[in-house]
């Protein structure tokens, strides 16, 4: 899907042509942003034989998923913790060359992810194969959990060379656990760049992991509220 988006000033900006966006963290962001945002006021005016009449009401407004998208993401540009890949805050966002697909192969359809390098730092952006943008069969809304960092890593370490008592000390969060979790990520982005071309891509996304990983190399994963494609 190609949206065309303004910036404050209300200056055209490039297409973004959005592969992925989670309704499921709108959802749940915007209430706490704006509450009054899916409410909007309409004037209705009646005019009769001998008077004007105006009729002030207040109706439910469904707007679409990228104006919700976008107010979101101007909140957390403006308010939020919003940082970089190489310095993420609560949310991080950028541009990056990034390959994607389901990973493991051959394993759990539900989890779709996005990685990729920069000079500095892998990233790796997993979540629910559900919020890609297009029709997605045998994936259901029982699935939405591949967006939690548990299940994301058992995942992502199936099929690997990682052994199975490390994904499990991943998910228990332990020290050691954490290093593991972060070599999960690491070369899972390695293994998805190997197999499937990488394309320039936009995003925001929650911080889930973060820290130094194999060689001292920073590792980054995160849960992407939108994935567009820019040129």
């Amino acid at each position: 899907m190609a949206v065309r988006g303004r910036d404050h000033d209300g200056v055209a900006m490039a297409f973004r042509y959005f592969l992925y966006v989670s309704d499921s963290k709108i959802d749940m962001l915007l209430p706490q942003i704006d509450p009054g945002f899916e409410t909007k006021r309409t004037t209705k005016y009646g005019v009769n034989l001998q008077m004007v009449a105006a009729e002030r009401t207040t109706e439910s407004a469904q707007p679409d998923r990228f104006a919700r998208l976008e107010r979101v993401v101007w909140h957390l540009q403006d308010h939020g913790d919003l940082g970089s890949v190489d310095e993420p805050g609560q949310f991080f966002g950028g541009v990056l060359p990034m390959s994607s697909g389901a990973l493991p192969d051959g394993g759990d359809a539900s989890l779709v992810f996005f990685g990729g390098w920069n000079d500095h730092t892998a990233v790796g952006l997993g979540g629910s194969a559900r919020h890609l943008l297009g029709s997605v069969p045998g994936v259901d809304a029982s699935q939405a959990a591949s967006s939690l960092m548990p299940t994301m890593l058992s995942q992502l370490g199936a099929g690997s060379e990682l052994e199975d008592e490390q994904v499990v000390d991943a998910v228990d969060g332990l020290a050691h656990g954490h290093r593991a979790a972060l070599a999960t990520v690491h070369q899972a982005v390695r293994r998805l760049s190997l197999k499937s071309p990488a394309q320039n891509v936009e995003f925001v996304a929650k911080r889930l992991l973060h820290g130094t990983g194999p060689g001292g190399v920073p590792v980054l994963l995160g849960s992407p509220i939108y994935v567009a494609l820019v040129d």
